[in-house]
């Protein structure tokens, strides 16, 4: 078979849709979830993403829709994260199809020789790349379904819609060139923490904050990465929330490094009579750990705690995450 040959095959392409308002992290941890099944994944935020599942159907020896109920399975069952997924033989068509999917999740999978037919009944407007405006341009001169749309000669839809309107009566017959293109977000790590009651203690709250200064200098040397950039956000009691971003002066993923930067977060918040309900951090501006400039120092004080973390990090890892500690963030069951 030709190279040429090859390029005119159909693609394989899955579509996914997260729940709306669906934390960056989450959101993230669903993108590693499809990065296991296929090395082309793009990324659509804030809910959306793409995956080029040809190579992943010969890697894993399954169809498309069985990847799809594994992704749904893990994100469900990891996560708590139902995804719905549509899976086609071009972005239009799959990115079409996970929109069909009923709440809270599932997979449907249209076959390429299916597609004009299975769009044909569809309204204008559940066509993807079809906004309001055209939708409503499009109604208006009684062209309510796809099918209809597809069935008009290219040069109707194009007076009709202008410069997009080829490419509307292109995607109305399922055709689409576009291919996934790897695209990740930028690399980031959140961790928080909710009191099970309004907090006025200034003591407790530090006592929190120091608690996720611990779990993300944790996770940033599980994952071998480093943070270029730290966002503390604080909730308050009656909704508002409060938040600041600032950098750090090298990459990092030590707690004497995160603490201070935390710290100085916290006291530029100037909280007096604020009821705190929780917390979060976020690492921002990830890179890989090997990368992070590791400063020489004469501090033997600050060598002594690196010594000790790498040591804390051994406990953790045989014992599990919550088996050492500072002791300020230790609080006594009640």
């Amino acid at each position: 078979m030709s190279g040429e040959q090859r390029e005119r095959r159909p693609g394989v392409v899955m579509h996914v849709r997260c729940p709306e308002r669906l934390p960056e992290e989450a959101y993230r941890q669903v993108l590693e979830q499809m990065e296991e099944l296929s090395p082309v994944v793009q990324a659509l935020p804030p809910t959306a993403a793409l995956a080029d599942l040809r190579g992943a159907l010969r890697y894993h020896g399954a169809s498309a829709s069985q990847l799809g109920d594994v992704l749904r399975l893990r994100t469900v069952s990891r996560y708590g994260v139902d995804v719905r997924v549509g899976i086609a033989s071009t972005i239009t068509v799959a990115a079409t199809a996970s929109a069909q999917v009923p709440y809270p999740g599932g997979v449907l999978a249209v076959e390429a020789a299916d597609a004009a037919e299975w769009l044909a009944p569809l309204l204008v407007e559940e066509l993807y790349g079809v906004g309001p405006r055209q939708a409503a341009v499009l109604r208006r001169y009684g062209v309510d379904r796809v099918g209809v749309l597809a069935a008009l000669p290219a040069t109707t839809v194009q007076r009709l819609l202008g410069k997009a309107g080829r490419t509307v009566f292109d995607r109305a017959r399922g055709i689409d060139p576009r291919t996934v293109t790897p695209r990740r977000l930028p690399a980031s790590v959140s961790v928080r923490h909710r009191f099970p009651r309004d907090v006025l203690d200034g003591a407790e709250a530090r006592s929190a904050l120091l608690g996720l200064v611990v779990q993300l200098g944790v996770e940033l040397r599980r994952r071998g990465q480093a943070a270029r950039g730290l966002t503390l956000s604080l909730s308050f009691a009656g909704g508002p929330t409060w938040e600041k971003s600032r950098r750090l002066v090298e990459a990092s993923a030590h707690e004497d490094d995160l603490r201070q930067l935390t710290y100085q977060l916290m006291d530029a918040a100037g909280l007096q009579r604020g009821r705190l309900t929780g917390l979060a951090l976020r690492g921002e501006d990830l890179i890989d750990g090997d990368q992070a400039a590791e400063q020489l120092s004469l501090d033997a004080a600050r060598h002594a705690r690196l010594a000790g973390e790498a040591a804390s990090d051994r406990i953790r890892e045989k014992f599990g995450p919550n088996a050492i500690g500072p002791a300020a963030t230790y609080r006594p069951a009640s």
